[in-house]
C-alpha cells in the first residue's frame, strides 16, 4: 500500500485545501493530512487551533488522518513510511515554488516523490491570506472556508461571536435580544443587537445612495408603481399587503433586497466586538443561516399570546393570518436550521419559549448556554 501525504500551515484551512485533500484521498488509501510549523512564518491561530479546525473540515473523510509535525517534511514522511508528497499548485508561481521544494526534498536522498494536482479553476484564487484579508473588512468567507474555520476566523479576528435570533411574527425576538443586553451588560459582556428588518425599513425609506435609489425603483417596477411614495421612499404597509398574500412576491422581494441588506449589514458588523444578535425573522426561509453559522436562539410562542401581541399591533385576524402563512412555522423553522446544521456540520439551535406566562430566567439560562457554546469572551 502507498501511503501519500500533504502538507500545509492551515492558517486557516479552505476549500482549495479542501478539494485537493479529498481528490488525493480518493487515490490513496491510506492518507495523511499534516499541519506544519514554518519557523520564519508568524501565524494567526496556533499549531493546536489549526489542527482542530482541519480535523473539524475533514471529518467526513474516514481514510485521511490529521497530524501536527514539526521539522523537514521528507524527515516525517520517511520516519512514518510515507513515500508520496501530495502538493497542490494555483498557478506558474506555485509550481516552480513546490518544484524548488521538490528539489530540497530530493537532496535528503530519502526516496520520497512528489505529486502534483493543480487546483479547479473556480478554486484557484482561494487562499488562507486572501480568505483573512476579506473577514479583516467583514466581507463574505462562506464561499471559502467552512463555517466552523468562518466562526473561529470571526472571533479570532474580529472579536465577533454571531448569533441568529428568530422565530414566528410575534414570538418576542426583539424582546429577547432587548434583554439578552441588559443580561450582558449585567455579565461585563458586550451585546450587540442588529435588527435586519430595521436594515430593511433604512433601504426602503431612508438611505440616499445611488445603490439604494435605484433598489427603491426596482421594487417600484417589481410591485406597481404604488407601492413608492412621491418622495422616493416606499410605502412598506402598501408592499406588506403585496407580498404577504403572494409567496413568489415575498420571493422577488428577497431576491431584489438581498445584495443591499448584506452591504448594510457589513456597515452595523464594522467595528462591533462581543456577542453579536442578528435578529431576523426570515434567517431559515431565506436561507441565511450561514450568517451566524447555523448558531440560533429559536423562539417559539403560544398561540394566545401571539395572537395579544399581533392584536396590540393593530393587525385583523386576517391580516395575523397572511403573515403567518408567509413564513415558516416553529418546527418549519426548526427543521430548516437543522438540515443546514447537518449539511455543514456545524452550527447549534437554542430553544426558548417566550409565551406570556413563561419564567423570565429562561432567557437567562438560554443567554449562558449561549455564552459557553460559543466560547464567547
Amino acid at each position: 500500500m502507498v501511503k501519500a501525504m500533504y502538507a500545509f500551515s492551515g492558517d486557516p484551512i479552505t476549500f482549495g485545501h479542501i478539494d485537493i485533500i479529498k481528490r488525493a484521498s480518493e487515490t490513496f488509501d491510506d492518507f495523511t493530512v499534516g499541519i506544519g510549523v514554518n519557523p520564519d512564518k508568524k501565524y494567526m491561530f496556533s499549531l493546536e487551533e489549526r489542527t482542530e479546525m482541519a480535523k473539524a473540515a475533514l471529518s467526513d473523510l474516514k481514510n485521511v488522518r490529521i497530524v501536527p509535525f514539526q521539522g523537514l517534511l521528507v524527515d516525517y514522511a520517511y520516519e512514518n513510511g510515507i513515500s508520496v508528497l501530495i502538493k497542490g499548485v494555483r498557478n506558474s508561481a506555485d509550481f516552480d515554488y513546490e518544484n524548488v521544494l521538490h528539489q530540497a526534498g530530493e537532496s535528503q536522498k530519502l526516496g520520497i516523490d512528489t505529486h502534483i494536482l493543480f487546483a479547479r479553476p473556480n478554486l484557484a484564487h482561494v487562499s488562507s491570506s486572501m480568505v483573512k484579508a476579506i473577514q479583516k473588512e467583514q466581507g463574505l468567507i462562506h464561499e471559502y472556508v467552512p463555517l466552523y474555520v468562518k466562526q473561529c476566523l470571526e472571533a479570532k479576528m474580529s472579536g465577533q461571536y454571531i448569533i441568529g435570533v428568530t422565530g414566528e411574527i410575534g414570538a418576542g425576538k426583539s424582546y429577547v435580544s432587548k434583554k439578552f443586553e441588559e443580561i450582558g451588560k449585567a455579565r461585563s459582556i458586550e451585546v450587540h443587537n442588529i435588527e435586519l428588518d430595521h436594515i430593511g425599513h433604512e433601504i426602503l425609506e431612508e438611505l440616499k445612495e445611488p445603490a439604494y435609489v435605484k433598489v427603491r425603483d426596482q421594487i417600484a417596477e417589481a410591485f406597481r408603481a404604488h407601492v413608492k411614495l412621491s418622495d422616493g421612499r416606499i410605502n412598506r404597509k402598501a408592499l406588506g399587503e403585496v407580498v404577504f398574500n403572494d409567496k413568489s412576491a415575498l420571493e422577488t422581494l428577497d431576491r431584489i433586497m438581498y445584495t443591499p441588506m448584506i452591504v448594510r449589514l457589513r456597515r452595523e458588523l464594522y467595528g462591533k466586538k462581543g456577542l453579536i444578535l442578528l435578529n431576523a425573522a426570515l434567517i431559515a426561509e431565506a436561507d441565511w443561516s450561514y450568517l451566524c453559522n447555523n448558531n440560533a436562539v429559536l423562539i417559539s410562542v403560544d398561540k394566545k399570546s401571539q395572537e395579544r401581541r399581533l392584536g396590540e399591533r393593530g393587525l385583523n385576524r386576517d391580516q395575523i393570518q397572511r403573515r403567518l402563512e408567509s413564513q415558516y412555522s416553529f418546527s418549519q423553522k426548526y427543521n430548516s436550521l437543522n438540515s443546514s446544521i447537518k449539511r455543514d456540520n456545524q452550527g447549534h439551535i437554542w430553544k426558548l419559549d417566550n409565551s406570556d406566562n413563561s419564567p423570565e430566567y429562561q432567557i437567562v439560562q438560554v443567554f449562558d448556554n449561549v455564552v459557553k457554546g460559543l466560547g464567547v469572551k
